[in-house]
């Protein structure tokens, strides 16, 4: 592959190396100067404490560099942690994309009242997350509640939403994908504007339906766009804490919760820090997932 051809270096700069130096600090370091405080900021605020919770996970009171905390974490409910984690974060990341996907192709439409809708679709985005996983129980509850409410009213049999199995789990993904699909939606609502109208135009004359535009054209120009959905939400998705302990409590655990209840109640906080660790893992490997699958051009 060709490198692309330098710039031509002005006479005057030729026989003065000052000049070229000055040249060079006003294209390089200067754009450095102005990345060094967020720079600064990320590796004091996110990888340092990460690095060390790493390193804690690692110790106990009387060994260090051993896996005696991650050995016993398997006692303490890590397996299950880890698998109710997992169903939450893939269950709520794709029903908010494909929510997502809807209301923003919607919103490429004009029609009556699209201000009106929009404002309604993005609404939630404002709303707290106490706030919004206390409204949750409210129509999702153990007993009664407005779904049990409507259930009954077509003749269908009540149910326990917040059952520590997988209605729990459903509960939990609806909630967060009630508050969180706004942010999706204007993410894709961004993409979809980027694509040109005469690609559609030229699939359709080529006698694409709909369903075969949506694959071979819009999906394909959004990948960029739903990479970084996935990254954005992925990651709060993994991390998810106040709304599951609002809805269910500790049953069914995810491992924020499981984390939380170890460095309550332990005396050290070295298993709560392996525990943290695996839940730091977890999100390395999705974003890399994420990156290699969309987030690079081909």
């Amino acid at each position: 592959m060709e490198s692309s051809p330098r710039p031509p270096v002005p006479l005057g700069e030729r026989s003065d190396p000052g000049r070229r130096a000055h040249r060079r600090f006003r294209d390089v370091g200067v754009p450095l100067l102005f990345l060094l405080p967020a720079l600064v900021y990320v590796l004091y605020f996110a990888f340092y404490p990460s690095a060390e919770v790493i390193y804690l996970s690692f110790q106990t009171p009387f060994q260090h560099g051993v896996l005696t905390n991650y050995v016993e974490l398997q006692d303490l409910g890590l397996v299950t942690a880890i698998e109710d984690t997992v169903i939450v974060t893939v269950g709520a990341l794709a029903i908010q994309l494909v929510l997502g996907m809807a209301i923003a192709t919607i919103l490429t439409k004009e029609f009556r009242g699209k201000g009106i809708f929009a404002s309604l679709a993005i609404l939630p985005i404002g709303i707290a997350t106490v706030v919004g996983a206390f409204a949750f129980t409210l129509i999702f509850p153990s007993v009664g509640g407005y779904a049990n409410s409507a259930l009954v009213g077509v003749g269908l049999p009540s149910v326990d939403w917040l059952h520590p199995n997988g209605r729990a789990l459903l509960t939990i993904m609806l909630a967060d994908s009630w508050k969180n699909t706004p942010l999706v939606t204007l993410i894709l609502l961004a993409g979809l504007t980027t694509i040109p109208r005469n690609l559609y135009e030229a699939a359709a004359i080529d006698g694409a339906g709909a369903v075969r535009r949506l694959f071979y054209v819009t999906l394909p120009n959004l990948r960029r766009f739903i990479a970084i959905a996935l990254i954005i939400r992925g990651i709060s998705e993994f991390n998810i804490f106040a709304l599951p302990l609002i809805l269910v409590g500790n049953n069914p655990p995810l491992l924020t919760v499981l984390v939380y209840n170890l460095y309550s109640t332990t005396p050290t906080i070295y298993q709560s820090a392996a525990a943290a660790s695996v839940l730091l893992g977890f999100v390395g490997v999705f974003i890399a997932i994420v990156i290699a699958a969309g987030g690079t051009r081909r």
